[in-house]
């Protein structure tokens, strides 16, 4: 049996885009000893390797914006 993909990861979407993915394979990595960084470091890389360089940086622009949006 397949496990189902939750919509949303701590108020964040999973979509393609939303912050919800990246947020659950950093939350993984820290868990295997990683430091926040480092995590986030190795996911962006996964990510970049998955979606190209400049599909990936619009996801990062994206996210960016909506993050200072909301402070």
């Amino acid at each position: 049996m397949v496990k189902k993909m939750p919509k949303t990861y701590k108020g964040k979407s999973t979509k393609k885009g939303g912050g919800g993915k990246f947020a659950m394979v950093t939350d993984a990595i820290m868990k295997k000893g990683m430091s926040k960084d480092s995590a986030q470091a190795i996911a962006a890389a996964a990510g970049r390797k998955k979606y190209g360089t400049t599909e990936f940086q619009k996801m990062s622009v994206t996210g960016r914006k909506r993050a200072n949006k909301n402070k």
